[in-house]
């Protein structure tokens, strides 16, 4: 789905932007690291829950994730 993908591009970039690797992410966000990357890849379809804790460990809002 070209959304998931454009979600998962927007928390990578995010991520990335604040030095995180997809580790440091799945800690602060207290999910697998393997989830993470098939998130940011668009492979996985997530729950809203998940979204606000990983705009929460990026600090930023979740709407922010869709743009």
């Amino acid at each position: 789905m070209e959304d998931l993908k454009s979600i998962g591009l927007a928390i990578m970039r995010a991520r990335q932007s604040k030095g995180m690797s997809q580790e440091d992410l799945a800690g602060a966000a207290d999910v697998a690291r393997n989830y993470i990357s098939r998130i940011e890849n668009g492979h996985v379809a997530f729950s809203v829950p998940v979204l606000f804790k990983i705009a929460k460990a990026l600090k930023v809002k979740p709407e922010e994730l869709f743009k």
